[in-house]
């Protein structure tokens, strides 16, 4: 999103229609999805008690792309896993690992468009292409899987079971075990810092 220029407002009323203050018209979700696609930066706020809702009419955004069937970004055992973290102790960490995953994700997508439009003839690079959806199909699949470990870690119960001490352990446990898991996000930060400098 573009940070150079205030963000566009969008109030939502009651009977659902969504306004642009920007344009003085009354806008769609399919409009807020184009808007996002061109790089315009925006905020959705109810009109009535003026609460930022910015995130359900994005998630909405989401769904309804997901519902028409075209394309389906996002596959059903990653919904499963995101839906599995949400309450966890662990939970508030998911969207930082996901964020880092996507600017991953994001460099292979520029290199994508770069052989693309480095071609001619209308050839296309199907290795190059490949060898990168596979890298960035990795990064959604183990998205969730990175903090699975921790709940098999020693000293840890399974769901529904106690282990002798955890009563006493449990905190300090849960303390060590997100600390580490930090340290792991830092590293994975510093990794794609210095992949993104020798790509400049």
């Amino acid at each position: 999103m573009n940070n150079a220029t205030t963000p566009i407002t969008i109030k939502k009323y009651a009977n659902r229609r969504l306004y642009n203050t920007a344009t003085s018209s009354y806008v769609t979700l399919d409009h807020l999805c184009q808007m996002v696609k061109d790089n315009m930066d925006f905020v959705v706020y109810d009109a009535k008690t003026g609460d930022d809702i910015t995130r359900s009419v994005l998630t909405q955004i989401i769904v309804e792309e997901e519902g028409k069937g075209g394309q389906n970004l996002l596959p059903i055992p990653f919904l499963r896993q995101l839906i599995s973290f949400y309450g966890d102790s662990l939970g508030g960490l998911v969207p930082r690992y996901l964020e880092y995953s996507m600017q991953a994700f994001l460099r292979n997508e520029e290199q994508m468009r770069q052989y693309v439009e480095q071609t001619l003839g209308g050839l296309f690079p199907f290795n190059p292409i490949e060898e990168m959806n596979k890298q960035n199909m990795a990064f959604f699949e183990n998205a969730m899987k990175m903090f699975k470990p921790f709940y098999n870690a020693p000293g840890t119960a399974a769901p529904g079971q106690a282990t002798p001490g955890q009563a006493v352990d449990g905190v300090r446990a849960t303390e060590a075990l997100v600390t580490e898991l930090q340290s792991r996000l830092n590293v994975m930060q510093q990794q794609l810092d210095a992949l993104n400098k020798t790509q400049k």
